[in-house]
């Protein structure tokens, strides 16, 4: 498991019953890593997944029908264009 950061700046805390820290140890070893880096790694995954689903949009069906027209037809250049900048940009939690 690969940090861009290799030196941690701030220590997070938390209790846990024993036999949690049982079941996470024994992952841990299975995947490679010690308790500290697979709880790490396992707490950002459910953290950007969790602010990736904050996504909702709330429209009334007249609009919600165009947006559904919009996304059937071909994207016109500059949408295409749009699309290339956002797949080449960096994710937020991505940038030091």
């Amino acid at each position: 498991m690969s940090d861009p950061s290799p030196t941690a700046e701030v220590n997070i805390h938390l209790r846990a019953r024993s036999q949690d820290r049982t079941l996470i140890d024994q992952a841990a070893e299975l995947v490679g890593t010690n308790r500290s880096q697979f709880m790490m790694a396992s707490a950002l995954k459910e953290a950007k997944n969790i602010l990736l689903d904050q996504s909702t949009i709330f429209a009334d069906a007249e609009t919600f029908h165009k947006v559904m027209d919009w996304m059937d037809n071909p994207a016109t250049p500059s949408e295409a264009e749009g699309m290339k900048r956002l797949l080449q940009a960096s994710a937020p939690w991505d940038r030091g």
